[in-house]
């Protein structure tokens, strides 16, 4: 009864064996590491922004309903600049007490502030000092970050990884070269921690004044870093 099992066992390690020596061959194999490095600039074609109200008054009902209305302008400046209502997104929603300042061990509350923030989506960057300038008139006090980003990185990464391939050749080319060996083929790539587009932000106050809001998107870079291990051999 113990045949069939001992059997079983016996064909695996069998079949395990070509493939232990291959490791063991490779491990053996002369070869040489190197990092390469790739990078690919593009001007962003995806905006965020966060905006919103913040409204003060003496009790929590007042401050409530003063935000709501303010907000619901600002969500309407936002439907009338063409922004569709999946890419506004509520972020922040609060309602707190504010107490009297420079009062040590005191707690007097003095009155409330609600506030309401959003994070607005824009597929379109050259629209966002115009959202921007639309939200502020229609109330908005609280204007934070704008994040400018690639909306879809995939082909600008697979340009990095080519370039961050042909960086790591050159170096091992390099260093080959002062061995007094000669490069073979790449036994192992792998690529050094996930890839993602350098993300920038600029924060803006709103304006008081009413001059356009000043906006510059510039360009956005994504960076890959591979490791190559290479195969190496003397010099003919």
């Amino acid at each position: 009864m113990m045949i069939r099992p001992i059997l079983a066992a016996a064909l695996a390690a069998t079949v395990a064996m070509p493939a232990l020596a291959d490791d063991i061959a490779r491990q053996d194999t002369p070869a040489i590491t190197v990092s390469g490095e790739g990078s690919v600039s593009a001007p962003p074609d995806l905006a965020q922004i966060d905006a919103g109200v913040a409204s003060d008054a003496k009790t929590a009902r007042e401050a409530a309903e003063a935000n709501n209305a303010a907000m619901a302008k600002v969500l309407q400046a936002l439907k009338t600049a063409g922004i569709a209502d999946k890419d506004v997104q509520t972020s922040r929603l609060s309602l707190q007490p504010q107490y009297q300042p420079n009062k040590p061990g005191q707690t007097t509350v003095t009155g409330y502030r609600a506030s309401n923030r959003v994070t607005i989506k824009l597929h379109d960057v050259a629209k966002v000092a115009n959202v921007i300038d639309a939200v502020v008139a229609a109330g908005a006090n609280d204007v934070g970050n704008v994040f400018f980003s690639v909306a879809e990185p995939s082909r600008l990464l697979d340009q990095a990884r080519e370039k961050a391939v042909a960086d790591a050749r050159r170096k091992a080319e390099i260093y080959a070269k002062a061995a007094g060996v000669t490069l073979g083929q790449p036994l192992a790539i792998a690529e050094d921690g996930a890839p993602a587009p350098v993300f920038r932000a600029k924060s803006f106050a709103a304006p008081m004044a009413a001059t356009p809001t000043p906006v510059a998107q510039g360009e956005e870079t994504l960076s890959i870093t591979v490791n190559v291990t290479w195969a190496i051999k003397a010099a003919q």
